[in-house]
């Protein structure tokens, strides 16, 4: 691995080669955020898609994409009059100081040890400053926000508002559960979600499209609650459905090509077939 001498280098080519471009590249110089705004988002996707696969060299490739959007966006910034990388990075170091106390407070630091950002020695100050398990700090974290100068005003209002639905339900209940809102029993939540999928099927035998997406709304939300509960990321687990059955379906459309007969000409009996032929293929 490199040293950080050898890393802030990089850092520092990476920045010099995007002042050039926006110079001199007739593309990168007409990018505005609006317009690299959706090819932030698939280079989001496309970082998370290597993560989801465990490919290393592919995440290398798509957090370097990714980094060049950030810089690019600072970049932006520093032309606006409005901040530049420095204020970026800087900013986030004194959030991370800010938010770990259990870290940086006096308390936790030794007198040779820096100092950067200054804590007060209220009693739930100390109290934050004494948290020893993940869960505490998680705990800590969403009260310690509250009080930034220009954090969140309110628990729930951190949760962007353009988060994929699966993701945004699993992060609004976790947030409401770092204040203490959530079942005292994980084993209580089963109740709520057979209860939730009782009303869902009582809206569609009345064939009430409205009260039908409203029940299944609940219902899905029910279910992400129960995956949070028992520690499963719903969005990873979904993700994984996906792509078994992307990998059974292609192995029945490859048999159709190869016999010549197109899958609408197939019957459900011959698909089913070679569908636990796919299982049993995994399982092998």
């Amino acid at each position: 691995m490199h040293t950080r001498e050898e890393q802030m280098q990089a850092f520092g080519r990476l920045l010099d080669v995007l002042d050039q471009l926006r110079e001199k590249c007739p593309w990168d110089r007409k990018q505005t955020n609006e317009s690299l705004r959706p090819n932030t988002i698939e280079e989001t996707y496309e970082l998370c898609d290597a993560l989801a696969r465990g490919d290393q060299h592919d995440t290398m490739k798509e957090l370097g994409d990714v980094m060049m959007h950030l810089c690019f966006y600072a970049k932006i910034g520093q032309e606006q009059g409005a901040f530049d990388i420095y204020d970026v990075l800087r900013q986030q170091a004194d959030k991370l100081i800010f938010r770990h106390p259990h870290i940086y407070h006096p308390s936790q630091v030794g007198q040779d040890e820096p100092r950067p950002l200054p804590y007060g020695e209220t009693e739930e100050e100390r109290e934050f400053a004494n948290a020893k398990t993940a869960d505490q700090v998680l705990q800590n974290w969403e009260q310690i926000k509250l009080k930034e100068k220009d954090g969140n005003k309110t628990v729930l209002s951190g949760v962007p508002a353009a988060l994929p639905s699966v993701i945004k339900a699993y992060r609004i209940q976790d947030k409401a559960r770092n204040v203490g809102f959530d079942w005292q029993r994980r084993e209580d939540v089963w109740q709520k979600v057979r209860e939730e999928l009782d009303e869902l099927e009582v809206e569609l035998n009345k064939e009430d499209k409205e009260k039908s997406t409203n029940e299944l709304g609940d219902f899905l939300f029910a279910v992400i609650n129960a995956a949070r509960l028992y520690k499963i990321n719903p969005d990873n687990a979904l993700e994984r459905t996906n792509a078994k059955f992307i990998r059974r379906f292609n192995y029945i459309e490859q048999h159709s090509i190869r016999a010549g007969r197109p899958l609408t000409e197939m019957t459900l009996e011959e698909m089913d077939q070679l569908w636990n032929e796919a299982k049993q293929q995994e399982k092998s």
